[in-house]
């Protein structure tokens, strides 16, 4: 009996890996040259590619109005156009691509990248001593090509929030920070996993949501993407 207890293990273990090597690659793309998003998805240990969107970020009043479908419209934006360029290479296989976009907002208000110094420095003096909401929109793409005449594409678009509260800060605080350079490629003019991180009284939510790719949740929802490297 222990024999063929054994002998039944052994067959489901060898199922299990012919599953396992059935079932096909996924080559995920990052569609993003955010410094900031590439090590997030290197610290979580999984394979991925870069390729940078190259897309038009102008919103329209109605979206500017609305900062979650504004973040998710850039997300699919650039997620989109990586797409495209992909499938103009004729590829075969099967890839997700992941676009991203991050959005500081207060009072309504969208904070972006800042334009200029005098510009950053407004943005700070608005977030001293207030709690603002920070949006990452990620918009995942599935491309399937086993022929280069046969492909289908889908996607799906979410958005995860957090909350961060600044200590109130000083003018002379502000121009030092300003004077790190940190600034001018950071929605809201600040970088929580830099020198920026001294401001912030505390968080609610997930810090990658704040730093640019929710990793954690794309786990959660997209565990085959999202295995480590054996």
């Amino acid at each position: 009996m222990e024999n063929e207890q054994n002998t039944n293990g052994a067959a489901a273990s060898n199922a299990q890996a012919a599953d396992a090597q059935e079932q096909p690659a996924i080559d995920l793309i990052l569609a993003s040259g955010s410094p900031r998003r590439k090590q997030l998805l290197e610290d979580a240990g999984v394979a991925f590619a870069v390729r940078v969107s190259d897309v038009d970020e102008a919103l329209d009043a109605d979206l500017l109005a609305d900062p979650p479908e504004a973040a998710k419209k850039l997300a699919e934006r650039k997620a989109g156009a990586v797409v495209q360029e992909v499938l103009s290479e004729n590829y075969l296989g099967i890839a997700a691509v992941l676009g991203a976009d991050t959005m500081v907002v207060l009072d309504g208000e969208i904070f972006g990248k800042p334009a200029s110094i005098s510009d950053a420095k407004r943005m700070l003096r608005r977030l001293s001593g207030r709690t603002h909401e920070v949006l990452t929109a990620v918009s995942v793409w599935m491309v399937a090509a086993p022929e280069v005449e046969q492909i289908s594409v889908g996607f799906r678009t979410f958005v995860d929030r957090a909350a961060v509260t600044f200590r109130d800060l000083t003018d002379e605080e502000i121009t030092a920070y300003l004077k790190l350079g940190e600034s001018f490629d950071k929605a809201g003019a600040y970088a929580i996993q830099g020198a920026g991180a001294d401001f912030v009284d505390r968080v609610e939510g997930a810090m990658d949501t704040v730093i640019g790719l929710p990793v954690g949740r794309l786990k959660e929802d997209f565990p085959d993407l999202m295995a480590p490297i054996a």
